[in-house]
């Protein structure tokens, strides 16, 4: 969507190009700005054709209306949700970043605030201090980045499953499944199907000879040459 202002900016760059630039060749850029500095004072005496004031007298009424900056500066950031991880790692942009592991849940959905240099990670709700941040890392650049506070696992059993917010091992059966698929599974599979149970008639092959009408290729004893 475009702005409303953007035509009038766009506007008072065409006026300098009409009004100081137009017709004329500058040696020095230096020269350019003097010519610029002196239509100025030209310009801001003539009478606006929107509002119809002096354009010097309505700008110095409207810088003073202007308010100081604000102490926090406006901070400009995407926001997206994400979903926790079993390993306490939250992707966002093929990179993965870590959060506290005994303050979130696998499968637990949280939000990203993500700016140029800066990726923190904050609880949908707020905890018993009122806050939500949970982590924040530096953003990082490319693609399969792992930015990980080795901190955030903290807490959790050492060893194998130290990187492991909650939940059990998967069931050894669809361990074993996933791993060595071997021939066993499959007759298991196929013995628990009703089709394998049906009696599949048997006949020689004579008889499918006979239903198409062709014969095997025998040689007649009349036909035989004789030396």
């Amino acid at each position: 969507m475009t702005s409303p202002s953007k035509g009038r900016v766009e506007r008072q760059v065409l006026i300098v190009r009409d009004h100081v630039l137009a017709g004329r060749a500058f040696s020095s850029v230096e020269e350019m700005n003097s010519a610029f500095t002196a239509w100025v004072p030209l310009r801001r005496a003539k009478v606006h054709g929107t509002h119809g004031e002096v354009i010097g007298l309505r700008a110095v009424r409207d810088h003073m209306a202007l308010r100081p900056l604000p102490q926090i500066p406006y901070v400009v950031a995407q926001r997206h949700l994400r979903y926790v991880g079993k390993d306490c790692l939250v992707a966002f942009e093929a990179n993965l970043y870590s959060v506290p592991a005994l303050r979130v849940r696998p499968r637990q959905l949280v939000e990203i605030r993500a700016t140029k240099s800066q990726v923190s990670l904050h609880s949908t709700a707020t905890d018993h201090r009122g806050e939500t941040l949970l982590a924040a890392h530096p953003r990082a650049v490319g693609r399969g980045a792992r930015v990980v506070d080795e901190t955030h696992w903290n807490g959790l059993p050492t060893g194998a499953g130290r990187r492991v917010t909650a939940g059990g091992e998967l069931p050894a059966a669809r361990r074993k499944e996933g791993r060595d698929p071997g021939p066993g599974s499959l007759m298991a599979l196929l013995s628990r199907s009703a089709a394998t149970q049906v009696e599949v008639g048997r006949r020689p092959l004579s008889v499918y000879d006979e239903l198409t009408g062709t014969r095997p290729f025998t040689t007649h004893p009349s036909t035989e040459k004789t030396s």
